[in-house]
């Protein structure tokens, strides 16, 4: 299928913020929308992959670039570095440890000239003070955006992996107006944040990434006792990330079952006439 993309900026808190954005060329009225959340690499070729993929399936996709907040990535979140500490956290995942040790271990393979500039960028991008209120805000503004563009029937969902799967979770208790919430591999929020969706819930999570994994029974109880409808899939033998066919941790059987249920989901909720459930 032939598809339009291209990079846009939006409005958010009163500056911009770019996205990648795709639908079908040959498609001329308002489809449902589907807001693709990054990662801790950004909007990298995997998520812009996924861009495609949601885009070939019949939706206006959007993946809103939030290391990029005012129009431009800061130095330290440029794609080469990010792409380098990926690389290096594949090989080793020490490169998320706090142990300057075990850090300067995981960057040895890099010439000594570029260690410096890749743990700075790798404390940014597992530190525990990362700006989520922030990031919240800009996916929330990008949800008002295109349910205000021409091209979206109004119907947007969302979907999200690793710490975007968290941001997914976020957007569906802070949005009212959202159609349908996937996370895949995301940390659980905060009962109080999660207990105020409207939406239909899925996600999907890997049996031996159990520092994710063991919170979905209270992220199950909190949504049953919010009446939020919620189905988890946990895939035996599957790690972390399993779905991101661009690293180790890919489990195809996993991503096979969950890509397909995604898109079951979705047209579930999204598809049919605007103003209809």
């Amino acid at each position: 299928m032939e598809l339009q993309t291209e990079w846009i900026t939006y409005p958010a808190a009163g500056t911009v913020v770019p996205a990648y954005t795709a639908r079908p060329r040959a498609v001329q009225e308002p489809l449902p929308a589907i807001i693709v959340i990054q990662e801790v690499w950004g909007v990298d070729d995997h998520i812009q992959d996924l861009v495609h993929r949601f885009a070939t399936a019949g939706y206006v996709a959007a993946a809103p670039d939030l290391y990029a907040h005012g129009g431009e990535r800061a130095t330290v979140f440029a794609p080469e570095r990010v792409a380098a500490v990926k690389r290096t956290y594949d090989m080793t995942p020490a490169v998320a440890s706090r142990d300057p040790a075990a850090r300067e271990a995981a960057f040895a393979w890099l010439p000594e000239g570029e260690r410096a500039a890749a743990v700075e960028t790798a404390d940014a991008v597992f530190s525990p003070d990362r700006p989520v209120a922030r990031y919240s805000a800009d996916i929330a503004a990008l949800a008002v955006f295109l349910r205000g563009n021409a091209g979206c029937n109004g119907r947007v969902g969302s979907v999200g992996y690793c710490f975007g799967g968290l941001l997914s979770a976020l957007l569906a208790g802070s949005d009212p107006e959202l159609r349908a919430a996937a996370i895949y591999y995301g940390h659980a929020p905060a009962p109080a944040a999660i207990r105020t969706a409207r939406c239909p819930i899925m996600g999907f999570y890997g049996a031996d990434d159990v520092r994710v994994t063991s919170g979905v029974p209270a992220l199950e109880q909190t949504l049953r006792e919010a009446g939020v409808p919620f189905e988890a899939h946990v895939y035996p033998g599957a790690p972390h990330a399993f779905f991101n066919d661009t690293r180790p941790s890919y489990r195809v059987d996993a991503a096979r079952d969950a890509w397909a249920r995604t898109l079951a989901f979705f047209a579930r909720e999204l598809g049919g006439v605007a103003g209809e459930r």
